[in-house]
């Protein structure tokens, strides 16, 4: 899949398309299938878009100092700052207060607890049944998995951060 940033014409109304490949793209413009979701508009083209180069994964970005202007506000003087945007919007800086208050915390549980890896399941299945000693534990399971332990009765809940494997950290 690939991702291209659009643009009508008419209007400026910026969005994106996906597409299996720029020539499905082409295709697709060339038989009128690409129109601006906001207008209607069929007079649709690429829009000047940034690379995306993605960062690995135990690296955290830099905050943005970057000011923006949202474009239904195109016309106006006043800018937004945009420091994490989701889902083009800024992210309110109280909820980026509690997410790395909810990440601190998550880390500092997890520091007595034990890597299992992908042997979670079975683990925790084990300690369940009494084959191994309770301990807390953390690791991956599949969302089949994770039902499965629930069905058995076995209390389990998924970490609200993604967490990074102790062979994959730096």
């Amino acid at each position: 899949m690939i991702v291209f940033d659009l643009q009508c014409t008419p209007l400026g109304h910026r969005f994106e398309g996906w597409f299996g490949s720029s020539s499905d793209y082409e295709s697709q413009q060339a038989r009128g299938l690409v129109s601006c979701p906001s207008c209607g508009s069929l007079d649709v083209s690429k829009a000047v878009m940034a690379p995306h180069v993605g960062r690995k994964g135990n690296q955290i970005a830099a905050p943005s100092t970057r000011q923006e202007k949202p474009a239904s506000e195109a016309d106006q003087s006043s800018s937004v700052p945009v420091s994490q945007p989701m889902a083009n919007i800024p992210i309110p800086p109280q909820a980026v207060a509690m997410l790395k208050a909810v990440a601190a915390m998550q880390a500092e549980a997890l520091k007595s607890s034990t890597w299992v890896g992908e042997k979670f399941a079975d683990d925790a299945r084990a300690m369940h049944y009494g084959e191994k000693d309770v301990a807390p534990i953390h690791g991956r399971a599949t969302l089949k998995e994770a039902q499965e332990l629930a069905e058995e009765g076995i209390p389990v809940a998924p970490v609200l951060v993604p967490v990074i494997p102790p062979e994959e950290a730096n």
